[in-house]
């Protein structure tokens, strides 16, 4: 059941002729509340995200406080071979407290398989399905998705294709310290989260910082609360960042902080390092790192918030031979050709910002036409939507663009990208040649 809740939101329309057609640029949609309907023991806002090789976490919360974390699964409905017992948590923001939420590791588990899973052993049965082995994989990206209207559009038109995992760069529920909006956004995207694993990371939204007096709640309190990710299994000491594999590791994922220190001293940077030493480019041939703050825009909003990170990181992400750099936090797509210290370069990665996934801020219309990095920026468009990146092989990918036109989601950007790993002219420990394939195949 949902009830809509009016959104103090300035309306934009603003009209532009886009591929020779006009189009009517979306204002903000209504912010949508979702409420919990059913028995205290029941669960709900439950969704999946991937742990280790062949496991997946299972998270939600009841009410009650006495429910067991366990989870049942198995291949049929409604025939649960397998269970496995988890932990619980919960926090107090001030006057409110949070339900129990639980975590519940699966598996080991068949990839490229449907499971069907019960939480508590009471309420409804769920079902997901295990990302692939091995390539090809569907990686759907959508960042600064609040809980509105177009929210609603474009999580429709992400779950009426297929795809394997969801790319979050920060911006979950906009609940800003309203924390049963936190509890609204779970039920809201029970429905995909469930059933495909959701891995995110945090943006300026859930930092809620609280004011300084005693037993104050702390920064990210909600976030790492309710969406734990496989932090400790990627070797960071925190859930701001953390790496993991798809593809039976022929892709690499790297989610990074805007939010927690990186400087070349801090622990972040240091478990950067290390992580994408680690990374073998022969058996992973694909690397992508997931952000919030973009390190490459030309939009006026949010303009060179990003920049410290940058001139922090760029250099660990270059040597390494990143292929793509997802970011969020402007409400907007923008797409840069292959690029690093702020000019072109075929063996550095390309940047995308895909901010735009419904939140209720609204649109960030302003690109400035005479910005520095205009000349490597290929493609920007302030419409909602959302990202797929189909890593076809070990040397391309698909990398397509879909706006929300209302019912339909259209295509708007489309590019072919060549694994660096597989350019000679990019190994790595070698720098761009001048004449070097750029970034379509």
């Amino acid at each position: 059941m949902t009830r809509h809740v009016d959104a103090l939101l300035v309306t934009l329309v603003v009209f532009l002729a886009c591929a020779g057609a006009e189009y009517v640029r979306p204002p903000p949609g209504r912010v949508i509340f979702t409420e919990h309907t059913k028995p205290a023991s029941h669960p709900q806002q439950v969704h999946v995200s991937v742990v280790g090789v062949n496991r997946m976490r299972v998270s939600w919360i009841t009410e009650d406080k006495h429910v067991r974390s366990v989870v049942e699964y198995g291949k049929i409905s409604g025939n649960y071979t397998a269970s496995a017992t988890g932990d619980h948590t919960s926090y107090r923001y001030f006057l409110y407290s949070s339900g129990k939420i639980h975590h519940a590791k699966i598996g080991p588990l068949d990839r490229g398989t449907v499971y069907y899973y019960r939480c508590g052993m009471s309420g409804d049965e769920f079902s997901l399905r295990t990302p692939p082995a091995a390539l090809p994989v569907e990686l759907a990206v959508a960042g600064d998705l609040g809980q509105t209207e177009w929210t609603a559009s474009t999580l429709s038109h992400v779950g009426r294709s297929d795809y394997d995992i969801l790319l979050v760069p920060g911006d979950l529920s906009y609940a800003d310290a309203q924390q049963p909006l936190w509890d609204s956004f779970g039920r809201f995207v029970q429905k995909y989260a469930s059933r495909r694993p959701w891995m995110v990371t945090e943006g300026n939204h859930e930092v809620e910082a609280a004011m300084a007096l005693p037993d104050s709640p702390r920064p990210f309190t909600a976030y790492a609360a309710r969406w734990r990710m496989p932090y400790e299994e990627s070797g960071s000491p925190t859930s701001l960042y953390y790496s993991f594999d798809a593809a039976g590791g022929a892709v690499h994922v790297v989610m990074l902080g805007s939010y927690a220190d990186f400087n070349s001293s801090s622990e972040q940077y240091r478990w950067l390092a290390r992580d994408l030493a680690g990374v073998d480019r022969v058996a992973t041939p694909w690397v992508v790192v997931l952000l919030h703050a973009p390190w490459y825009n030309t939009n006026a909003a949010h303009e060179g918030e990003g920049e410290a990170m940058r001139k922090a990181m760029e250099r660990l992400l270059y040597d390494a031979r990143v292929d793509v750099v997802f970011a969020g936090h402007v409400h907007a797509y923008e797409r840069f050709t292959r690029v690093h210290n702020n000019e072109a370069n075929p063996c550095g990665p390309v940047h995308i910002t895909i901010g735009d996934g419904g939140n209720r801020e609204g649109l960030a219309f302003d690109f400035r036409k005479n910005h520095k990095l205009a000349p490597v920026s290929v493609m920007r468009e302030a419409s909602f939507g959302h990202g797929r990146l189909r890593v076809v092989n070990a040397t391309a990918a698909r990398w397509t663009w879909h706006r929300n036109d209302d019912a339909d989601s259209t295509v708007r950007d489309e590019i072919w990208l060549e694994s660096l790993a597989t350019n000679g002219a990019c190994r790595q420990g070698s720098d761009a040649a001048a004449n070097s394939a750029n970034d379509e195949l």
